[in-house]
């Protein structure tokens, strides 16, 4: 489900991140493909297409996150929700090491299950832009 979002607040949403994917830090600008503005609760979850409600994300984040709110990790009876760049900090939920992203609660950890943060191709991404000074 979609819901139209005027070219204005897509680009303040792009501005606020810093045209960086909120989920995983990645540049846009060394990306292939445009990055999303994505729906942070979807609206089918009755988020609302509003500005405390949108992040930037790239098609990797966005593509896994999907509508998903949040994930099982070890105790199936409880869901972890995601981290939500509108109410949490990144630095307190991640943390990268050599290139690899690493979960600091559980929140951090069930966005990087879903996410797929880890995914050999997106490690070796960034090592090459940290080599390279870019990130």
């Amino acid at each position: 489900m979609s819901e139209y979002i005027p070219k204005k607040d897509r680009e303040f949403v792009a501005k606020r991140a810093n045209y960086c994917c909120e989920y995983c830090q990645m540049p846009q600008r060394f990306s292939l493909f445009a990055f999303h503005v994505d729906h942070i609760t979807s609206l089918k979850h009755g988020g609302k297409t509003e500005l405390s409600n949108l992040a930037f994300a790239c098609g990797f984040c966005n593509g896994n996150k999907g509508t998903d709110l949040g994930t099982f990790l070890l105790n199936e009876l409880a869901i972890i929700r995601f981290f939500n760049p509108r109410v949490d900090n990144w630095n307190l939920h991640f943390e990268i090491v050599d290139a690899v992203i690493y979960g600091k609660p559980q929140i951090g950890e069930a966005t990087i299950k879903i996410f797929q943060f880890n995914e050999i191709e997106r490690v070796l991404e960034r090592k090459l832009l940290a080599g390279g000074g870019y990130i």
